[in-house]
């Protein structure tokens, strides 16, 4: 079975987008840039919701950076109860439910399955328990507002650390898988 491995980029404050911009748009250390092009390029599958497919895919196709052939080749997967047609080459939409429609993505065959959000996707993927690893690239910056990566859970969502890298320029890049939630984590140590 195949896993789901968001990675997304946030403010120190949590937030993936600010009132006035995108935390991803501060420049990224070249030595996150080479550790990301290789989880991508060995990838099997992108998935995100529709403002982030209809983003990427208003760049993407005519890119030709390094990032441009693993985010053009690799099949993607919009989830959108709105979009009739994905016109991103090996892109589909999926429209069913979250759960089911990651499940069956899940066992397909191939690798991993990267999510790119955004914050509403990331969170819907969060409160279903749908992600198995959290790969945040957190910025030295704070914005005081905008759009969270985590709402509305049911409960606290426990992780463990498993990996973080901190740059020079501040950023920190940390992987973490999910413990599971407060109320079923009670009792229990470590």
């Amino acid at each position: 079975m195949r896993d789901v491995t968001l990675i997304m980029t946030a403010s120190i404050d949590g937030y993936v987008d600010a009132p006035a911009g995108h935390a991803g748009g501060l420049p990224e250390p070249q030595e996150l840039q080479s550790w990301k092009l290789d989880r991508i390029r060995n990838a099997s599958t992108h998935i995100m919701g529709r403002v982030t497919y209809e983003q990427m895919a208003s760049v993407w196709p005519t890119a030709t950076g390094e990032y441009a052939a693993p985010m053009n080749e690799i099949p993607k997967v919009v989830f959108s109860k709105t979009l009739t047609q994905a016109e991103w080459p090996d892109s589909t939409i999926a429209s069913g439910d979250l759960a089911d429609e990651i499940a069956g993505l899940r066992n397909e065959p191939g690798g991993e399955i990267i999510a790119w959000g955004g914050a509403t996707f990331v969170q819907a993927l969060s409160r279903c328990q749908l992600i198995n690893k959290y790969i945040i690239i957190t910025q030295p910056v704070a914005f005081g507002a905008g759009a969270p990566m985590f709402a509305d859970l049911p409960d606290a969502l426990h992780l463990h650390l498993v990996a973080s890298t901190t740059y020079a320029s501040g950023t920190t890049l940390s992987v973490f898988e999910p413990r599971g939630w407060g109320r079923d984590l009670e009792g229990r140590s470590g």
